[in-house]
């Protein structure tokens, strides 16, 4: 009997947890929004209708309408978006920097290790959200008003277009999270890589001259990947929850562009009022952004029980 390929073993593995596979589907769904907004979205995100505020869902408003009379259900869908966007970009510059870093500090040590090592402590140190506070008030002017400067002065419309959205002055602040962000996945793969140099495959590979970046690269990393992948999956939830806090604090995504937390601050201090039949215009986005947390966490516990051999 031909023996099952090793994809296949670790798929059968993942898909007995109920759980992981709840969140493959919720971050699928998540996807798809964020992707298709503009045709799901039966109103435009900004559009709103003095004339019909505060009303609860209705065959209109399948999720009612806000304080100024925008469509509930267009802001939370196109609030998917830009939770995307913000894992995106974390995401990508965080596991950039933490596998360069991590990479380098286990396989070369001495003075490389030392500097990086110092480096990750420095940011363990630093408070994450003093920090962003401090770029939000400090930097994050400068650049967007360069970037507005920057589009005037060249016709640069899609860059016009770009700062005029919210989105500049947000990637100022993810970027600065990102920075910040990085140091966990560092010291992650510093430790796998401090564990595999010594082994016969890396040695061999050494005395053959084998280029250090291909050592790294096809030799280390593939071999530290199973750990790796386990600790993105449950670190995309933390930027998601960290993008809905600093849109709830302020100095995220500017309105009118939509975020799930700019929509749970912008209900949570009116609904008082007409407490409780607006309720579930604060639980709703805050029970979707909660499911999405809670789905990269499973999907990477799934991926442990999946990929970790002391589980088998």
């Amino acid at each position: 009997m031909k023996p099952r390929p090793a994809w296949y073993e670790t798929w059968r593995r993942f898909a007995r947890s109920k759980s992981a596979l709840f969140g493959v589907i919720v971050i699928a769904l998540l996807l798809f929004t964020a992707i298709f907004a503009e045709q799901l979205a039966p109103y435009g995100y900004s559009k709103s209708n003095l004339g019909n505020v505060e009303k609860p869902p209705s065959a209109q408003h399948l999720l009612g309408t806000d304080r100024i009379g925008r469509d509930m259900l267009s802001r939370m869908i196109f609030g998917a978006r830009s939770v995307v966007f913000v894992i995106v970009v974390v995401a990508s510059i965080s596991l950039t920097l933490g596998l360069v870093m991590g990479a380098l500090a286990g396989y070369f040590g001495g003075w490389v290790d030392t500097l990086i090592s110092r480096l990750i402590d420095f940011l363990f140190a630093f408070p994450d959200l003093l920090f962003i506070f401090f770029i939000a008030a400090t930097i994050k002017p400068r650049i967007v008003a360069g970037l507005r400067t920057l589009a005037l002065e060249n016709n640069m419309q899609w860059l016009t277009d770009f700062v005029n959205s919210g989105y500049a002055n947000y990637l100022v602040v993810m970027i600065a999270l990102s920075v910040l962000g990085w140091a966990g996945l560092a010291r992650l793969v510093r430790g796998q890589i401090l564990a595999l140099r010594e082994k016969e495959f890396v040695i061999g590979a050494q005395a053959v001259g084998v280029p250090n970046w291909r050592i790294i690269t096809r030799y280390l990393l593939p071999n530290s990947l199973s750990p790796i992948l386990v600790s993105i999956s449950m670190g995309l939830g933390g930027i998601a929850l960290s993008e809905g806090i600093l849109a709830y604090l302020g100095i995220g995504l500017q309105p009118p562009t939509p975020s799930w937390g700019t929509i749970l601050a912008e209900n949570a201090g009116f609904y008082w009022r007409r407490w409780p039949e607006m309720l579930w215009m604060v639980f709703l986005p805050f029970v979707i952004m909660a499911a999405v947390v809670f789905a990269f966490n499973f999907v990477g516990d799934g991926l442990n029980e999946a990929l970790n051999p002391e589980l088998q």
